[in-house]
């Protein structure tokens, strides 16, 4: 049976646990981090519908309102979970590797040696919005980057618009994901501060109806107590890193760049302005993935390296290569032969001279 893109991967990402319904989905190789995403986001959303949600129903009878508490959390929790998958199953932005190297780039150096040495450049400079950007080689994926692109370690896999790798995703975030992983940061922020919130507004009722003091009402609901102090801590995380990429989109800049060229102004290179920079993150048409895994696989050919062709070609064929092997061997016979000869003849001449020495 002919084999998929998907299974012949040469990235992490391959394997049943990476790819699901047919190379459809495709996970990063720490997927299973997942699992723990989900338990964090969902656990806490189940214990406020059942031990804060419940009671705050009855507060608002008028039409009952009171639901609404709970289908606004449930609703919200789904939206940030398919986010989370939009996230994390979707091919991140991966560049295509090439089976070989770009022929094109290879320059020939003789350096006095009979066997030209080949010489590959290990970066080169493409133009970028008008202006002039080093790109480097990957000899991983054997492809210069283009502007923005980094390999990233973890998947073993070039992708376009290299953000960072998140474990909390289990994914690379980059040019194809980077939308859904900030609505996922900033939609999960705004659920910590709508459980936060709740929460807080059930310990007040609690004290106005038992007129007592914050404390009572905190031992009359410890889960509404542990609801705020979870959400308190999350939103440090995911409060501050959605502030943190709101940043990186108004100077269009990635995770990577803000690290690695603080102290430079590459990213300027990139900016257009930032009404534009948030435009062209959330309102220009996500770009098609560069591969196609559900397709069949098609093993590349390698051709010969330019300067096997020219050495080839300055030896001649087959033929002339079979010609080149005789005439050694012929040439090898005529100096055995006259080896052979000059012994022989140098025994003679000894045996004669010992029988002058006897007479």
């Amino acid at each position: 049976m002919e084999k998929k893109v998907y299974e012949v991967w040469k990235g992490r990402n391959c394997g049943l646990r990476k790819f699901f319904l047919g190379g459809r989905l495709i996970f990063g190789p720490d997927a299973k981090s997942l699992l723990a995403t989900v338990s964090l986001i969902v656990v806490p959303v189940i214990i406020f519908c059942v031990f804060v949600g419940r009671h705050l129903r009855h507060q608002f009878p008028s039409y009952n309102a009171g639901y609404a508490i709970i289908v606004a959390a449930i609703v919200f929790t789904i939206y940030v979970l398919v986010l989370l998958l939009l996230t994390s199953a979707r091919d991140p932005g991966i560049v295509p590797r090439n089976s070989h190297p770009p022929e094109e780039e290879f320059t020939h150096e003789t350096g006095g040696r009979q066997t030209p040495a080949l010489q590959f450049p290990r970066t080169k400079e493409v133009l970028y919005n008008g202006i002039t950007v080093r790109v480097k080689y990957c000899d991983t994926c054997m492809l210069y980057r283009p502007p923005r692109c980094s390999h990233c370690s973890i998947c073993n896999n070039c992708v376009e618009r290299f953000d960072h790798h998140c474990p909390w995703v289990g994914q690379c975030i980059g040019l194809r994901n980077y939308r859904f992983f900030f609505l996922f940061v900033s939609s999960s922020t705004l659920l910590c501060i709508y459980v936060f919130s709740m929460s807080a507004l059930y310990i007040k009722i609690l004290m106005d109806d038992y007129e007592s003091t914050v404390w009572k009402a905190m031992k009359e609901s410890p889960a509404s107590v542990v609801l705020m102090a979870y959400c308190f801590i999350s939103l440090w995380f995911v409060g501050g890193l959605t502030g943190f990429h709101l940043y990186l989109i108004g100077s269009n800049q990635t995770t990577y760049e803000n690290f690695r060229y603080r102290a430079d102004s590459r990213y300027s290179v990139y900016s257009r302005g930032c009404v534009n920079n948030f435009f062209e993150v959330f309102c220009t048409k996500i770009k098609p993935s560069a591969n196609n895994f559900r397709a069949p696989f098609q093993e590349v050919q390698r051709p010969p390296p330019a300067a096997a062709r020219e050495s080839a070609t300055h030896d001649g064929g087959p033929e002339d290569r079979r010609v080149k092997v005789e005439d050694d061997l012929d040439i090898g016979g005529d100096l055995l032969k006259i080896s052979q000869r000059h012994n022989i003849e140098g025994i003679e001449s000894d045996i004669r001279s010992r029988g002058n020495d006897e007479d």
